[in-house]
């Protein structure tokens, strides 16, 4: 029989980490999991909260380490999850963030065009299925919600997953935002399972309003502030103008792994029916790829893309306005004439496309519609969060709110010509 394997990792959220199975434990050593230690869990959030420089290799370890204190939660409570379950439910864990791109969310389609992170995910717990001789099939099966026990799945993906425990208390410590610490603690001991649906005690009601008042509060002042849309929304041009130059066949300086991305001769290639090519150039791409050609891309030719990417380097951010109401033709229409006068000659087109930008975001923190979290109260019923709770029942916060965005440059930004 093989040795078993434990290792132990000090992390500043949960402190120690125990990897207590010989499966976790190989997939954290592989390259594709390796890989992650160079992919912010935030994107470009440091550009606000400057301690935001956190990892999805960080996040997913604390994610498999929520994982097994909600299984030994449950398992005393009286419900039977063998020991294959468990292993196979903390490795897809480990796994749910491995299809992640660099900067995360920021670059979600602008790398692999019309490939998500969970098809990416997906395809590579598939390659190391086979790379692991099978161990990994169960697994699969509950990532996909296509195993018996409903629950494992939704402690993996729901609306009251160790996922979204993980990330609220990380990203909260990381960036300083105290809005965003909920009690972890508390909420896995109060979950139980009625029915194969993962649902919580009455008891811990008040940690569920807590959590979900977070979420939302963290979205606004982390993952949708205003300044890092203004980033993100950089970003998104860069990369945008970076295929147009490659297409143009301008000189532009790239790294090869990120070329086969951006290349639009390999648009038939960048699909999930080239798994095996596909998964070989991504696992080679990470934040750093990114970080290179941004500060190269400064000094190109190009004028649009040499501008975008010293506004991003230097921290130079088009200025951002929200409303609750999308901005007005006129509005939008006048910021362009301003640039347009501002440039000389510059192209109407370019000026709109790339420098005043407006779009929306929205912050859905819970939707019973979807998935409603279930509390079970003494008598054995259930209600779902948004009935049983007197402070989170208000139509507004189980709906979506909306707002707009205009960016365009500071009036104080110098054009390089």
């Amino acid at each position: 029989m093989s040795k078993s394997v434990k290792k132990i990792i000090n992390d500043p959220v949960h402190g120690f980490i125990d990897i207590p199975n010989n499966l976790a434990a190989e997939l954290v050593e592989h390259r594709y999991f390796q890989r992650l230690r160079g992919v912010k869990q935030l994107g470009l959030t440091y550009l606000v909260y400057p301690g935001a420089m956190h990892t999805r290799f960080q996040h997913a370890l604390g994610a498999m380490h929520l994982m097994k204190e909600a299984i030994d939660s449950l398992r005393s409570k009286g419900h039977e999850i063998t020991t294959e379950e468990e292993e196979a439910t903390m490795c897809a864990i480990l796994l749910h963030d491995i299809g992640h791109g660099p900067f995360s969310h920021a670059l979600e389609f602008s790398i692999a065009e019309g490939v998500s992170h969970e098809d990416l995910s997906l395809l590579m717990m598939n390659q190391l299925n086979h790379e692991f001789d099978g161990r990994l099939l169960l697994s699969i099966q509950i990532f996909k919600d296509e195993y018996p026990k409903h629950f494992l799945h939704q402690l993996i993906s729901s609306q009251l997953d160790v996922d979204r425990l993980d990330y609220l208390r990380r990203d909260s410590f990381f960036t300083g935002v105290v809005e965003g610490a909920i009690g972890l603690d508390r909420i896995i001991k109060m979950l139980e399972v009625v029915n194969d649906e993962l649902v919580v005690e009455g008891k811990g009601i008040y940690s569920i309003e807590k959590f979900l008042i977070a979420r939302r509060l963290m979205y606004w002042q982390v993952y949708l502030h205003k300044t890092v849309i203004a980033a993100e929304q950089l970003l998104i041009q860069i990369f945008k103008r970076a295929k147009e130059c490659i297409a143009e066949n301008k000189p532009l300086y790239i790294t090869p792994t990120l070329r086969f991305f951006l290349d639009p001769k390999n648009t038939s290639r960048v699909n999930l029916g080239n798994a095996e090519e596909l998964i070989a150039y991504f696992v080679q791409l990470d934040d750093s790829d990114i970080s290179v050609c941004l500060k190269e891309w400064e000094h190109s030719d190009d004028f649009i893309l040499k501008n975008l990417c010293a506004m991003l380097n230097s921290r130079n951010l088009l200025k951002i306005e929200l409303n609750k109401v999308p901005f007005s033709d006129d509005i939008v229409a006048q910021k362009r004439e301003v640039l347009m006068e501002l440039l000389g000659n510059a192209d109407s087109k370019m000026v709109s496309e790339y420098f005043v930008l407006t779009h929306e975001i929205s912050n859905k923190a819970y939707s019973p519609k979807s998935q409603s979290i279930k509390i079970l109260d003494k008598n054995g019923n259930l209600e779902g969060i948004e009935v049983a709770s007197d402070v989170l029942n208000s139509a507004a916060f189980g709906g979506e709110t909306i707002k707009y965005f205009l960016c365009y440059p500071k009036t104080n930004y110098e054009f390089k010509f």
